[in-house]
């Protein structure tokens, strides 16, 4: 039996650190609604960098600076409607989010107060990130 030959999607996702404010969540207009960080797509010719930059300021309205690649995310079952590969990067911004492309809400949150439902594989993400700022300790490669 062959498998159908499909090619995996390449999206980033952003932790947008607003120093002692808390992170930027994004409540998202389109399926599967809820709260994500923001991120989405790499275009063809675009770096992951470049990406990460774009998406944040697409959908924050916020000019963000890269300070890490945090950790890449490959679990088939992340993101419900396709396999997609997400490199996350962790940013730091000044201002206020406004919420804009395909994101109805741009929000602060911090660790405590997170909102719900969050959507893909985000909770883990979002575990991990707080987890590293505590201890230092990178996820686990599962």
């Amino acid at each position: 039996m062959r498998k159908e030959n499909k090619t995996l999607l390449v999206t980033v996702d952003i932790i947008i650190d607003l120093a002692d404010r808390g992170i930027v969540l994004i409540e998202r207009k389109n399926q599967p609604y809820g709260w994500a960080l923001p991120g989405g797509f790499v275009d063809y010719g675009e770096s992951l960098e470049q990406a990460a930059v774009r998406e944040a300021k697409e959908e924050t309205s916020l000019d963000v600076e890269l300070v890490e690649q945090f950790y890449t995310y490959s679990d088939p079952r992340r993101d419900p409607r396709h396999h997609t590969v997400s490199t996350v990067f962790v940013a730091r911004a000044t201002g206020v989010p406004k919420a804009a492309d395909d994101a109805t809400r741009a929000e602060i949150f911090s660790e405590e107060n997170l909102p719900s439902p969050i959507v893909f594989d985000h909770p883990r993400i979002l575990r991990d990130y707080f987890h590293h700022k505590k201890t230092g300790e990178r996820p686990k490669i599962q």
